[in-house]
């Protein structure tokens, strides 16, 4: 066993008493009274960074919260590595669902319950040990490194592109890598290859100028939740298949490879509706659960309000009523275009009784990792080595809006190496990560940076 996994191995309860302080810090980037939490948690990296006495450590401040910087580049003749990961943590609302407190992290059966345990605070701090364990031991870090760790990643990350534009030649790169995703199943490593794009919406409808008397007005006066609920219903039709005109014209098919690949997957449908406590699944027809769930395109409501909310009846016919909606996207299409051509399309539903506006919230392109490339065969026998098992290659439902813009500015490929599960409850209440996967990930990111010059020779 090399000194680096020695030290790794000998330093747990340091590393898990180190992150617990990291989970402990609420910074959520969507509660703008969490300013002080935010660069706190940033501080904290700082702090973590500069222990380990690497060239540079820099925090910038940006019109949001602040982008952590640090970099260690002693060698000119072997590959530059980007880390990039974020500390900012969704809400942990709502609270009473959790079953500990989000940010007082407790360990049940060998995971770990905080918010940001696993999305992202766990995940990019392996990378954070990882350098620690050559740094620690005397050796010098394979490769050149670099770190950016932003506090957006939960709002879109509205600062990080101009940053990368603004400081493109000092984020120049061979490569980034990426813990923010998940393996395809306990103890089965996987890298995935492929994130969907996103175009997040929000619709209002606004009919009487109040609230007005159901019984009085109702009948004579359209309702603005009748009206939102029916516009919603004509998106989709039965079959699955979103209803927009133009939507799917930049979609780029599944090949049959693609397919066959989706096919080796180990996937259980059965246990996949067992977990969900659903009877069945349900999309675009014509597409295995698979296929529908990361390689396809999707739309759905992620909230609609409207109306009389609270304890017992009030007959009411609301003045307005709200939807949230997010389409995920698939390569190549655009996230202006698509958000543009969901507008036309709410607009043209509307009736003429009520008013329409629909905002466009942020979103982000889809990516494609090139399969041959030599960062993701160094990134798999990293896994393999460490895991002793074969390594699978996926793409996943979710987005990284920032892996497209890696790509576009900085011309550069993203390695995804996640280091989590989807049962992690990321979002969710009772959010978690596994410990053995925490260390597992620490030692990963080790040894793929010790391979990293083989195969880039």
């Amino acid at each position: 066993m090399s000194a680096t996994q020695e030290y790794i191995d000998s330093n747990k309860d340091k590393f898990l008493d180190e992150l617990f302080e990291l989970l402990r810090i609420p910074s959520v980037s969507t509660d703008s009274s969490k300013k002080d939490e935010i660069q706190k948690a940033a501080n904290f990296l700082i702090q973590q960074l500069e222990s380990l006495n690497l060239n540079t450590v820099k925090k910038f401040e940006t019109p949001g919260n602040p982008i952590v910087y640090a970099e260690h580049c002693p060698h000119d003749d072997r590959p530059t590595v980007l880390i990039y990961g974020h500390y900012d943590v969704q809400p942990s609302d709502p609270d009473e669902l959790w079953d500990t407190p989000a940010f007082e992290p407790t360990v049940k059966n060998g995971l770990i319950y905080a918010r940001g345990a696993s999305d992202d605070k766990g995940q990019a701090f392996t990378h954070v040990k990882a350098i620690e364990s050559f740094v620690k031991t005397g050796q010098d870090i394979p490769v050149n490194i670099k770190f950016i760790l932003e506090g957006e990643e939960e709002i879109g990350s509205p600062n990080l592109v101009p940053f990368l534009e603004k400081h493109k030649d000092l984020l120049s790169c061979d490569m980034v890598l990426i813990s923010d995703t998940a393996m395809f199943a306990e103890d089965q490593p996987s890298i995935t290859y492929g994130l969907r794009g996103l175009a997040y919406m929000e619709v209002e409808v606004v009919g009487p100028n109040r609230d007005l008397h159901s019984g009085v007005y109702g009948g004579a006066v359209e309702n603005p939740a009748n009206v939102l609920c029916e516009i919603i219903a004509k998106l989709k039709n039965e079959d699955g298949i979103i209803q927009i005109p133009g939507f799917y014209e930049k979609v780029v098919s599944l090949t049959e490879a693609d397919r066959e690949a989706f096919a080796q997957l180990p996937f259980d449908e059965q246990e996949y509706k067992k977990t969900l406590d659903i009877k069945a699944v349900h999309g675009e027809k014509g597409y295995t659960t698979l296929e529908r769930a990361s390689a396809r395109p999707t739309l759905d409501v992620n909230g609609i309000w409207g109306g009389y909310q609270k304890e017992g009846a009030k007959t009411v016919l609301p003045s307005k009523a709200n939807a949230k909606v997010s389409m995920r996207l698939v390569p190549d299409q655009d996230p202006k275009e698509i958000a543009q051509l969901f507008k036309k399309h709410v607009e043209s539903l509307a009736p003429d009784t009520v008013k329409v506006t629909v905002t466009e919230h942020h979103g982000g392109h889809p990516s494609i990792t090139d399969l041959n490339f030599y960062g993701l065969k160094a990134g798999a026998k990293a896994f393999e080595e460490v895991y002793g098992r074969e390594v699978l290659f996926s793409r996943e439902g979710g987005s990284i809006p920032i892996v497209a813009d890696f790509k576009r500015v900085l011309g550069v490929e993203s390695i995804l190496m996640g280091f989590g599960l989807t049962s992690n409850a990321i979002h969710s209440p009772n959010e978690n990560f596994a410990i053995k996967d925490f260390y597992r990930g620490i030692k990963t990111s080790a040894k793929f940076l010790e391979l990293l010059p083989d195969f880039s020779s």
